[in-house]
């Protein structure tokens, strides 16, 4: 049996053998994610639910829309205050709360993708909401906390070249300093070139 491993795309080619046996493509797990979570030290969160009446992810083909997700820390513990004002949070605050709504998004789809990460094939648009003194105005710098995250954990081209948006309000639900949602794009059998059983000459 002739096994060729295309590690750039998580594929990989199962040839016939002598005997005629069948080939084909199927997608292989590779961990690379998981790997580079461990690399960079990091925890997940364990993966929330929702505080009212909405669901955390919708799916629309390949195209998974993820509710605001919170800055909790692993421990549950939430991230609140404003942002800029007398006694408020500074810039380097709500990036820590940003980069903590981006490791609850990637813990959610880990739970939605049944533990694969490596099923991301783009971080297509972040969009955060920075609880703020009317007086801020640099949400853009807050919310590179979580822009920053997605591109450390998935790769700059997969996590790093997104769409986003960053603005500011004057309250968030539970006090929270910051708030991210997500619009991502995963594998499909199609994408992942899952053709087991393609017949191939032995």
């Amino acid at each position: 049996l002739c096994l060729a491993v295309l590690l750039e795309t998580g594929a990989c080619f199962l040839g016939g053998s002598r005997a005629g046996r069948s080939g084909g493509w199927v997608h292989c797990r590779a961990g690379a994610v998981v790997d580079r979570l461990e690399e960079l030290g990091i925890t997940l969160p364990p993966a929330g639910a929702p505080r009212a009446n909405y669901h955390l992810v919708c799916r629309d083909g390949d195209l998974l829309y993820l509710s605001g997700h919170l800055p909790s820390t692993v421990d549950g513990e939430l991230l609140s205050g404003k942002l800029g004002g007398e006694g408020g949070l500074s810039v380097d605050e709500g990036y820590e709360a940003a980069r903590l709504c981006g490791l609850n998004l990637i813990s959610t789809l880990r739970q939605e993708l049944g533990g694969d990460l490596d099923q991301v094939t783009k971080v297509v648009k972040l969009f955060g909401i920075v609880q703020s003194d009317p007086s801020f105005q640099e949400q853009h710098l807050v919310v590179n906390g979580a822009s920053d995250v997605f591109a450390e954990v998935f790769g700059k081209d997969i996590g790093g070249c997104h769409a986003r948006s960053a603005i500011g309000t004057n309250a968030l639900p539970l006090g929270i300093a910051v708030e991210v949602e997500a619009i991502v794009r995963v594998a499909t059998p199609e994408t992942t070139h899952s053709f087991v059983g393609a017949g191939v000459g032995g």
